[in-house]
């Protein structure tokens, strides 16, 4: 079987208090005694969409699903220049992670992430090990401070027009250093004119090389400006901290997986994090296998297929 499946709704659904002042919305969909596996989204900041739960067999799958601190249905909402960060870190949200396991009275789970939910999926991994029976990673990055530079400036290289209006938008000054530094100021001004446009100039650029590949519109919810804003605050909040986590310290730490059976799923393409980066991640893990999707980017359609296989067999 390719392609997703049917779309689903969930059956349950809650909002879950994790300390500091924060509630994350979840929701459990499919087989409510089927495997138990846990989405983690891409950002950070995209939020949980109705599209990760068709990665998933319904008959066969128990879907976890939420959306980590500040964005999505949780609360409170990053878009809101009120809303402090300071307990918006990676190891914040492994902690909410183990609380949410806990709170759904799930011994163990199948943990699937994407993008920036890849980087938290083999943190929480290298965390929990007992908790994981299986790792789906797919568009995978580390979130490390050499990622953060190639696809801030390196990649600029590959799309010179594009990236000449993303450097524009910070000042003059700020140009030649770091540019997560720069725009993470700009939405945090003041002015809410100038944090707007630091947003729509964020995502203008994460479109540019994140969707170069598919060929596709903008994700329809950069329309909204409340979800550019939340997006483009926490992308910048975590890159400019690389994640809070030692660089290098995931590939170092792949030893701690030796038990957990893994698949990468990555485009040929994918610009905005280069193959070696899941080349080498599958190199360190015994237990792991990549999976190269030859004519998708950051994502695509070749990519979902190869998802779809890989769940039905760890259903198995």
């Amino acid at each position: 079987m390719t392609g997703l499946y049917p779309q689903i709704e969930p059956h349950a659904t809650g909002m879950l208090s994790v300390g500091d002042d924060q509630q994350i919305y979840w929701e459990l969909a499919g087989e409510p005694d089927g495997k138990p596996a846990v989405v983690l989204h891409g950002g950070p900041g995209s939020g949980c969409t109705p599209w990760w739960r068709r990665l998933f067999n319904p008959a066969a799958y128990r879907v976890v699903l939420f959306d980590q601190r500040g964005c999505g249905r949780s609360i409170p909402h990053v878009s809101d220049p009120a809303t402090d960060l300071a307990s918006n870190t990676t190891h914040h949200l492994l902690a909410d992670i183990e609380l949410l396991r806990q709170s759904l009275r799930i011994e163990q789970w199948l943990v699937l992430g994407g993008s920036w939910g890849s980087t938290l999926a083999l943190a929480y991994a290298q965390a929990y090990p007992d908790r994981v029976t299986a790792l789906v990673l797919f568009s995978v990055v580390t979130t490390g401070r050499s990622e953060v530079d190639w696809v801030t400036r390196g990649i600029g290289r590959m799309f010179p027009e594009e990236w000449s209006r993303f450097r524009a938008g910070v000042p003059e000054v700020r140009r030649s250093g770091s540019l997560v530094e720069a725009y993470s100021d700009l939405l945090h001004h003041h002015d809410p004119e100038v944090r707007h446009k630091a947003a729509r100039d964020w995502c203008d650029w994460e479109h540019a090389h994140a969707d170069a590949r598919a060929n596709r519109h903008p994700d329809a919810r950069f329309a909204d400006p409340l979800f550019r804003m939340c997006f483009a605050r926490l992308v910048t909040h975590y890159w400019r901290h690389a994640a809070w986590l030692e660089d290098g310290s995931l590939l170092a730490s792949m030893h701690r997986l030796s038990a957990i059976p893994g698949v990468l799923v990555h485009g040929r393409f994918d610009v905005s994090s280069p193959l070696d980066v899941p080349w080498n991640i599958a190199c360190a893990w015994s237990r792991s296998e990549l999976l190269i999707a030859e004519d998708a980017g950051h994502s695509g359609v070749g990519m979902t297929d190869l998802l779809v296989r890989v769940s039905d067999r760890f259903a198995r």
